[in-house]
């Protein structure tokens, strides 16, 4: 697992995840940040965000993990919810895709992408 070296609990990335995140932000074509979240919905009550972003739009208030240049920021509400979050990745015909794991979660639904703290 690869830890951000600012703030290291704050939000960590496998080492798929950030090579996926990697390739997506290359395909892009530009230099961009990925912004981590949550929002009100979802099954369980709160749901991930998860978007490329514009460095030029990290707010003074945002945390940044820094993952050997790459950014990875949120919001300080958002981290009140996700603070120790592991964002992981798999390439699985079934269940592919990011995985978020979240030890503030007291429930989560079987999609994977919503809970409750």
């Amino acid at each position: 697992m690869v830890e951000a070296t600012q703030s290291q609990r704050g939000i960590m990335m496998t080492n798929n995840a950030l090579k996926h995140v990697l390739d997506l932000r290359e395909k892009q074509g530009r230099d961009l940040c990925l912004r981590v979240g949550v929002r009100g919905g979802g099954c369980s009550g709160m749901s991930y965000t998860m978007d490329f972003e514009d460095p030029g739009n990290i707010q003074d208030t945002d945390e940044t993990f820094d993952y050997e240049g790459f950014k990875v920021v949120s919001d300080p509400k958002s981290m009140l919810y996700i603070y120790g979050l592991v964002l992981d990745y798999s390439d699985a015909l079934i269940g592919g895709g990011f995985q978020f794991t979240n030890p503030n979660a007291s429930q989560t639904c079987g999609c994977g992408t919503s809970f409750s703290a």
